[in-house]
């Protein structure tokens, strides 16, 4: 099993999807050298964990991001997801975030989601208010709307790992058990995030749903593989120009950038803004 997973699994006879994610390498290179303080940490935990699962669950392979704007204390939730569960993202706090729930931490905000598909002449976009206190009743909210089936998202981190467990009612699940989503709706909701953080798929679902057939599926892994690239950032100097890189230069003694998504930093110093901006000619 991979360190960072997500782990699809079926109940049989009652037609009701899932998933378990667990991210654990991913997660802690996410929060690597940043500090965030916990309650933001877990918002972007919940939230990445949340992109890893439907990314996964894409009828069609594609890019999603996500993105969580607000007025509060934490200005920006940002997490992107590519086909390969590639996954990277970030927080920007604006002010002291002294709140824990979502409302408090983001204010009044919107979700907005971006849909990058191969042969789409222009992503796919899509903005929701935040419904809610938490990451989880938004995406629930989300979901249930996304694809006219209940959904239910149970969510927990730590410094750890961030996880999460995903139902879903299928079309066709009435018609097996009619009690089949709301017994196993109520199942889902007595997980504790210990029980959550700490047991394996199989021990997870066993507890969950022992009276139940889950029929488990291969795992997916998630990655956080996103290497420096000194070259594009050197080619977004050159395009800003010599003149405002030079001005950055002298106020700074350095040129700084930045990249939050990837959580690299590049600098380049005068011989580096020399070199820039006069290669050596050739003879």
């Amino acid at each position: 099993m991979p360190a960072s997973y997500v782990q699809p699994f079926l109940l049989d006879k009652l037609d009701i999807r899932g998933a378990l994610v667990r991210l654990e390498d991913v997660w802690q290179a996410l929060q690597a050298g940043r500090d965030y303080p916990l309650a933001v940490a877990a918002l972007l935990g919940q939230m990445s964990a949340i992109a890893a699962l439907i990314t996964a669950n894409l009828k069609q392979p594609g890019r999603l991001t996500f993105q969580i704007q607000g007025h509060g204390p934490v200005g920006l939730l940002v997490v992107d997801c590519n086909a390969q569960l590639n996954l990277r993202g970030y927080a920007r706090i604006d002010a002291p975030a002294a709140g824990r729930h979502l409302d408090e931490l983001v204010g009044d905000g919107r979700l907005q989601l971006t849909l990058d598909v191969e042969g789409l002449d222009q992503p796919y976009q899509s903005v929701v208010p935040l419904e809610g206190d938490s990451i989880a009743a938004t995406f629930e909210h989300y979901l249930a709307q996304s694809e006219q089936q209940p959904a239910g998202l149970w969510l927990a981190n730590d410094g750890n790992a961030a996880v999460a467990l995903f139902l879903q009612k299928m079309p066709g699940a009435d018609g097996k058990d009619l009690d089949g989503w709301d017994r196993v709706h109520h199942l889902a909701r007595t997980v504790r995030p210990d029980e959550l953080l700490g047991l394996a798929p199989e021990q997870l679902l066993g507890l969950l749903f022992a009276e139940e057939d889950v029929r488990l599926f291969d795992p997916r892994p998630v990655i956080h593989h996103w290497p420096p690239d000194r070259d594009k950032v050197a080619g977004m100097l050159l395009g800003l120009g010599e003149e405002e890189v030079r001005a950055i230069l002298a106020e700074h003694g350095e040129v700084v950038v930045k990249d939050d998504l990837t959580n690299h930093s590049y600098r380049f110093d005068a011989a580096d803004v020399d070199a820039l901006f006069q290669p050596p000619t050739l003879h």
